[in-house]
Parts: structure tokens; sequence; C-alpha cells
């Protein structure tokens, strides 16, 4: 029998439920990657994002290679392709692990009935989670709105169930390949209409298992302080391997839960917490698979107060936050991190996304498009949920009129600055005492480090207290009966 593997938002051999299954039912075996063009042309991903993927491609191919076997590659509509593929192969079985985004499902949906159509089966398998929504219900069997809720029946049914992740398949495989002749090198990003980008984080299977293992010796056991701090390497830096699935999460929390009975330095709530991480993640996962509507729109129906109107002076905020020079140090350190790696430290992913919809009164759906063209692990079901929680419009928001004042949670969380200076090399000379508000130095100061106000450094774009008090006051008029 002849499969095909359909790869995706999988690129691993490890704990690989598709390629597994495959494996075991049949005879010859073609993985195939379908570069999305309607989607690559829609720029809705970044360069960073497409570098990444395309770097995960090249290991998924050699790791194939080594085992006697080609990754085909193609170009075109998904479902198209994939059922052109078929045909031409001759393929009795297609199989892919499944995804759970709105249009994804729909696609793959009609994926199945046209090679049903033409006498061809298709396998598909949970992979992307550890739990699917189904698995996952309230007492009714209701999708679930509360994380607190869903976290608990989540550890109830890990107790329950207790995955086992899968081996990979061994380096000299019983199938063949079902097509012997060599596919075309990858493509380049410019190939597929995107510039170079240096990556900041390794792609690939072999880097992702290796960071895991490095976090798992090592900082998961001070995650509750260490993932707070931005300038050290305090958090485990795997959301771009679960994006592109080069590490399953039932492997990593097998790993994480193992740690715990190794070694003298462990700390059974830094675990938790982190694993907790990955939980909000597959919540978030649940939501936009019970709810698509959030892909368009806010989850709940609720009195926010109104985003700034269109107009010269909602543009000029916005492209300052965008190119980080609003004048407020820790948000223009976490906007330059993301325009130059790729990625953003998740508190400070906060406190910049709180500063655009609160302090800029600027749409949160603009941040979101913005965060989708430049992450690395850009996902729309956690990009979706973050930025609605921010916003207040989520499934378990950002509770009341909370406003987080960037000078402060600088102060509390980058207190020496070492972030801040990383990121914004024109702050860097200025003394601890004023790095988080530099507007406040005293004209002789500026002078001295060399980092005047208005010139080498923004001055702030608004007035915190008074953008904060703007934003209750507007609030408070969307709730008057």
């Amino acid at each position: 029998m002849r499969g095909i593997v359909w790869f995706r938002r999988d690129l691993r051999l490890a704990d690989h439920p598709a390629l597994s299954a495959a494996c075991e039912e049949c005879d010859e075996i073609i993985p195939l990657f379908v570069f999305d063009d309607p989607l690559l042309r829609g720029q809705t991903f970044g360069p960073a994002c497409v570098g990444f993927m395309l770097g995960c491609l090249q290991e998924l191919a050699s790791s194939l290679a080594e085992r006697g076997i080609v990754l085909q590659w193609r170009r075109g509509e998904p479902a198209a392709t994939v059922v052109q593929a078929a045909r031409e192969w001759k393929a009795d079985v297609v199989y892919w692990n499944r995804d759970y985004e709105p249009a994804v499902i729909e696609r793959d949906g009609q994926v199945q009935l046209a090679l049903a159509e033409q006498g061809v089966r298709a396998r598909t398998f949970k992979d992307h989670v550890v739990f699917e929504a189904e698995e996952i219900r309230g007492a009714t069997g209701e999708p679930l709105q509360r994380y607190s809720a869903y976290r608990a029946r989540w550890w109830a049914k890990w107790q329950e169930v207790r995955p086992v992740p899968l081996p990979a398949p061994p380096p000299r495989l019983a199938v063949k390949a079902g097509v012997a002749s060599a596919a075309p090198p990858l493509p380049l990003p410019a190939d597929l209409g995107y510039d170079q980008s240096t990556l900041w984080i390794q792609p690939g299977e072999r880097s992702a298992r290796a960071r895991l293992s490095w976090f798992v010796k090592g900082p998961i056991h001070t995650y509750v302080d260490g993932r707070n701090l931005p300038a050290i390497d305090g958090t485990a830096k795997l959301s771009p391997h679960f994006r592109f699935g080069t590490l399953s999460p039932r492997t990593a929390i097998s790993q994480a839960l193992g740690s715990l009975s190794k070694g003298a330095r462990v700390s059974r709530a830094d675990v938790l917490t982190w694993i907790d991480e990955l939980v909000w993640r597959e919540f978030f996962q649940q939501v936009l698979s019970a709810f698509p509507r959030v892909a368009d729109g806010p989850f709940r129906q609720v009195a926010v107060p109104p985003a700034r109107e269109p107009g010269s002076e909602r543009d000029r905020f916005y492209r300052a936050w965008c190119e980080g020079r609003t004048g407020y140090p820790i948000v223009d350190a976490g906007m330059r991190q993301l325009n130059r790696t790729g990625w953003m430290h998740n508190r400070v992913r906060m406190i910049v996304a709180s500063f655009l919809i609160k302090d800029l009164r600027i749409d949160w759906q603009s941040g979101e498009r913005y965060f989708m063209q430049h992450l690395l692990d850009a996902d729309l079901a956690a990009n979706n949920g973050n930025w609605q929680w921010c916003a207040g419009t989520g499934t378990d928001a950002m509770r009341g009129y909370r406003i987080f004042n960037p000078a402060l949670q600088s102060k509390k969380f980058d207190p020496d600055g070492q972030y801040i200076r990383l990121y914004v090399p024109e702050l860097a000379p200025v003394s601890s005492k004023w790095i988080h508000e530099p507007h406040l130095m005293p004209v002789s100061e500026q002078e001295r480090f060399g980092c005047r106000i208005g010139r080498e450094y923004p001055a702030p774009l608004v007035d915190h207290r008074r953008a904060r008090e703007e934003y209750l006051n507007l609030g408070k008029q969307q709730v008057r009966p």
C-alpha cells in the first residue's frame, strides 16, 4: 500500500502520529509538503516566520533522507495540490495531523471529500495539542470559556490518560520511498516573495530537543521568577517550535514532569507553572476551534473604551509604536526586539499590548496583525487569544480596566535596564536612575550621557497618567445606562 504523509505544522520525525501510522500500515511512503501560495501571497506572516519554516523543512528533508526517503514539495492551493498529488502518485491513503484554524478545518474537509471521490482514504490524527476541544468539555458537554475550569479538566484528563510520546521511525525503515526521483532543492525566501532574515532561534527538530533538554535541566526550576525578567535567558523560547511542530507538546510536558525526579535542583511549582503556559496554548486552540468567530472579531461584545478615530494622529502614534519610538524605553525595547529578531519576551508582549490599546487607544486588531507579520511563532490562536485578553474582549480577559504602567513594569522586571540597553542603544550610556523614564532627566544629565530627549531619543508620545485617566473615563461612559 502506498501512502502520502502530508506534513503541515508538524515538521519533525519523533512523536509524529501520522508518520508513525503510515510507517506501520504502508509498504511505500511519500512525504509531502505544500507551500500555500494564496497564504504566502497574502503576507499574513513575515520573513522571520517564513525563514524559520524553511529552516525546519531543510532539517526535516535531511532527516528523511537519512532514512532513504525524499521529502517532496509543491506549491499551490493546498487542497487541489494534495488531491492532484494523490492522483499522480496513485496513492491509496493520505495521512495528516489535524489543525484547528477555521479555514484549515474547512479546507481539510474538502480534501477528504475530493480524495474519497477518487477512491483514496484519508487518515487524520491528533498532534498539535495534547487534548482536542472535544476531549475537554464542561459538565453538560459545552466548550469551556474560563481558563481555570479548562485547566482543572485538562490536568484531570492528563492524569487519566498519561499520554506517551511516540518514538521516531528507525534509521532503517521497512517501508520504501514511494517516489524514487529526487525533489528539487527547497525554495529560498526570495522564491516565495519574502526577504532573507537572520534567525535568532535555531530552526529544526534537533535544535528544539536540545533547547528543551537545556531548559528542563536548569531554567525551568526557577521559572516562576525567571519568566518575568526579559534581560535573562529564563524562558524556554520553544513557541516557534510548537508553532511549526518541530517539538510536540506531549514530548515537552513528559520531559518537564520527568525532570522532577532527577537531580537536586528541582521545583514542582516552577515546572507546573511552565506546563500551565502550554495548557494556556491549548485553551486558546480550543477557543478558536469551538468559537471560530474570534478569528475575525471579539469573543465578547463588551463595553470597552472606543479606539482612537482614524487620522494623522492615530497613524503617527501607531507608526511610532511599530518602530519602537514611543518614548517609553521598555515598550521601545520590546518592539525593536520584535523587529530585529522576530521574538519578544512574553512579559514585554503584555506591556506593549497594553500600551497600544490603553495608552494610545489603538484597536487591538492592528496590534494582532503586526505581531502576526513579525513573530517567528506567529500563531492565530495564541496571538488572537492574548490580544483579546489584553483588550478585555476575550474569554479570560484582563480583569477590569487594568492598565500596565510601563515605567513601573520596567523598574520591576528590568531594574538595571539591561534589556533596554540591549535593544535601545541610544539609552545605553544612561544611568539606571534615569533609564526607565529618561524624559525626566535634567538637561545637564542628558548632555552628560549624550542622550538628549527629542533628539537622540524621543519624548513620550503621551503622558501615561493622563492617558490612563482618559481611558478609564471613556470606559465609565460606555457602561452608563
